[in-house]
C-alpha cells in the first residue's frame, strides 16, 4: 500500500460540489456548499481542500467510486474522470486507440466525427472547470488576511501559503488542458465573485499567454524540483508543463517558442532526474518507487482513491479473458491500438524492444489477429497490456478483491522531457545541440531495450529528424495521453499525410475535416451560458 499525504486526505476531503444540473447550469457560476467558518477554520481544514485539489484528477467524488459526484447529470465512472476523458480525447482519436464498445458516442472519436451534443465531452469540459472552480476558492480564501483573521499563525499560516503556488500550478494545468482539448475556456479566478455574473470566454492565444504568465509567476515560489512530496508538484513540473507548453506554441498561439522549449527542458533535465532501470515497472502497480523518472504523477490507489475512471480504466478496459495478467478480477473487453502502432515497433514480442507490451496468452500479436476488420470485434487489434495492476516485488495490491488499480498515472517523465529537447532542436530552437538530442534519446532507447550487448538500440546522427522523433514518442509514451497533440503538432491528425486502420471511420483510413483538431464547446454549456462560442464548423 503507498503512503502519501494526498492518497490520505483525498478521501478524506471536503464535499465540494457544483449543486445545479450539469446538463443545464454547468457553467454558470459553479455554486458549492463551501463556507469559509467550517472549510478553512483549521490547518487541517486547508490541507483538506487541498487534498480534494488533486484529487480532482483521480477522484470523481467523495464516495469512492460511484455516489456524491462531482459532477451531476453524467455517469460518474465513464464520463466525468480526468483521466479516463483525457485518455479518450487523446489516444482515440488517434492510431494508438480504438474501442468495441457502442456506448452511445464513444466510437465518433476514433471515427473523428465528435459533435457538440456528446455527452463524452461535455463531461470533459466540465472535469477542468470544476476542478478550476475548487483551485479558486483555496486561493480566495488562504491570503495573508484570511488565514490571519482565523487566527493560524507562525508554521501553520507560512505551510498554508507555501501551499498557494501549487494550486496555481494545477489551476495552470487543467487550463492548458482546456486550451489544448478545446482550443479556449470558460474563464474563471480568484478574483471572480461567486453568482454574481456568467463567466467570460477566454481565447487560446489570451489563454496561452495566461497560462505562460501564471507558471513563471510562480516557478521561482515553489518548492525546488525533486524536494517535494511524491504527488505534489514543484519547480519540476512548473518547467515541464512550460516546455511542453513552448514546444506547441506554434499550434497554440502561433508563436514560434522553440528556444524557450529548449531552455525549460534543460532546466528540467539539469535538476537530477533520472531514468528508471525498468521500463515495465513504470506503468505497474508500485510504480510510486519510480520517483526518480517522475516530475509528477496522479497518485491512484485502489482503497484510498477508488474510481473507475482514473488507472482502474486502463487495466480493465484493456483486459479480456487475460485479465489476470493485468492485475485485475475481470476484463471490460474495450480497447486496443491499431496497426498503426504496431508498425512503429519491429518487434512486436518485446524480446528486443521492451516496451512493445502488447503480447498475451489470450490475444496474439499476428497481421490476422493485428488487422481490425470489425470494430466492434475485441478479439482484433493490437492488444495493449503496458498498465499493470501487479507488484514489481510481488507483493499484495492494496484492493484484495482487484476491482481498483494503484497504478500511479504520471502526467510528465524525464523522457519526454528529453524529446521535447530533441523536437525543439531540429525545430530550430537556440541554446541546444543535435548531439545532446541524439544522445538523450538513445538513452531511452537503450533503456527499451533493455541494456542491449550490442548497438542495435543506437539512432546514427543521420537518422535524426522530425520524424524520427515523433515515432520514438509513440513508442515511449504510447497510451499516456500524448499521441492527438503530437499528430496535430505535426499536422496528421486530420490529413492524408498519414492514415490508420478506421481513421475518419474508413476502414483503410481517410483524411477527415481540419475542424477535428479541437473538440467543440459542448452545446449544453453555450446554451446555459451566451457568453461562450463555438470553435469553427461545430
Amino acid at each position: 500500500m503507498k503512503s502519501s499525504i494526498i492518497k490520505n486526505l483525498i478521501i478524506a476531503g471536503v464535499a465540494v460540489t457544483i449543486a445545479t444540473s450539469c446538463a443545464k447550469k454547468l457553467d454558470l457560476f459553479p455554486q458549492n456548499d463551501l463556507t469559509s467558518a467550517s472549510t478553512f477554520s483549521t490547518a487541517a481544514g486547508y490541507k483538506n481542500v487541498l487534498a480534494k485539489i488533486y484529487g480532482g484528477l483521480a477522484t470523481t467524488g467523495n464516495a469512492g467510486p460511484a455516489g456524491n459526484s462531482d459532477i451531476q447529470g453524467l455517469d460518474e465512472g465513464s464520463q466525468s474522470p480526468f483521466i479516463r476523458g483525457f485518455f479518450n480525447c487523446q489516444e482515440l482519436p488517434t492510431d494508438e486507440a480504438v474501442v468495441s464498445w457502442n456506448d452511445q458516442t464513444i466510437k465518433d472519436f476514433h471515427n473523428l466525427s465528435w459533435t457538440s451534443s456528446d455527452p463524452f465531452l461535455l463531461g470533459m469540459y466540465a472535469r477542468p472547470i470544476y476542478n478550476i472552480t475548487i483551485a479558486n476558492e483555496y486561493l480566495r480564501e488562504s491570503t495573508n488576511e484570511k488565514v490571519a483573521g482565523r487566527g493560524l499563525s507562525g508554521a501553520e499560516a507560512t505551510e498554508i501559503q507555501k501551499t498557494r503556488s501549487e494550486v496555481r500550478f494545477l489551476r495552470a494545468f487543467n487550463y492548458w488542458v482546456m486550451m489544448d482539448l478545446f482550443g479556449k475556456s470558460t474563464f474563471i479566478t480568484e478574483e471572480n465573485k461567486i453568482g454574481t455574473d456568467l463567466p467570460s470566454e477566454i481565447q487560446r492565444t489570451a489563454l496561452f499567454d495566461y497560462i505562460e504568465k501564471e507558471l513563471l509567476a510562480i516557478e521561482g515560489e515553489m518548492a525546488p524540483a525533486k524536494t517535494i512530496e511524491y504527488g505534489r508538484v514543484d519547480q519540476g513540473a512548473a518547467w515541464a508543463l512550460l516546455a511542453r507548453l513552448y514546444l506547441n506554441a506554434k499550434v497554440y498561439a502561433g508563436k514560434d517558442m522553440y528556444t524557450q522549449a529548449i531552455t525549460y527542458s534543460k532546466k528540467v533535465i539539469g535538476a537530477g532526474y533520472t531514468l528508471s532501470n525498468n521500463y515495465r515497472q513504470l506503468f505497474m502497480a508500485d510504480n510510486d518507487k519510480q520517483k526518480n523518472e517522475f516530475i509528477f504523477a496522479v497518485n491512484c490507489d485502489g482503497l484510498r482513491t477508488q474510481s473507475y475512471g482514473n488507472t482502474t480504466f486502463f487495466v480493465h478496459a484493456a483486459a479480456g479473458d487475460d485479465h489476470s495478467e493485468y492485475g485485475v478480477g475481470g476484463g471490460w473487453y474495450g480497447y486496443r491500438a491499431t496497426k498503426g502502432l504496431a508498425d512503429k515497433f519491429s518487434d512486436l514480442s518485446g524480446s528486443s524492444d521492451k516496451r512493445a507490451m502488447f503480447t498475451t496468452s489470450k490475444y496474439g500479436i499476428s497481421a490476422s489477429q493485428i488487422a481490425i476488420g470489425d470494430l466492434s470485434v475485441f478479439d482484433n487489434g493490437l492488444h495493449v497490456n503496458k498498465w499493470k495492476n501487479l507488484r514489481s516485488d510481488g507483493g499484495l495490491v492494496s484492493d484484495v478483491n482487484k476491482d481498483f488499480a494503484d497504478i500511479d498515472f504520471p502526467i510528465f517523465r524525464l523522457p519526454e522531457i528529453y524529446l521535447i529537447y530533441a523536437e525543439a532542436v531540429l525545430r530550430g530552437g537556440t541554446g541546444g545541440d543535435q548531439t545532446t538530442a541524439l544522445d538523450n534519446i538513445n538513452k531511452i532507447r537503450f533503456r527499451g531495450f533493455g541494456s542491449p550487448a550490442g548497438n542495435n538500440y543506437k539512432l546514427l546522427p543521420s537518422d535524426l529528424n522530425l520524424q524520427t522523433v515523433l515515432d520514438e514518442r509513440a513508442r515511449e509514451l504510447y497510451w499516456e495521453g500524448h499521441r492527438r497533440t503530437d499528430l496535430i503538432r505535426y499536422n496528421q491528425l486530420t490529413t492524408a499525410t498519414y492514415l490508420w486502420p478506421w481513421k475518419g471511420g474508413v476502414a483503410s483510413g481517410t483524411a477527415v475535416d481540419a475542424k477535428y483538431s479541437l473538440f467543440p464547446i459542448p452545446s449544453a454549456n453555450i446554451t446555459a451560458n451566451p457568453k461562450l462560442t463555438q470553435n469553427p464548423g461545430f
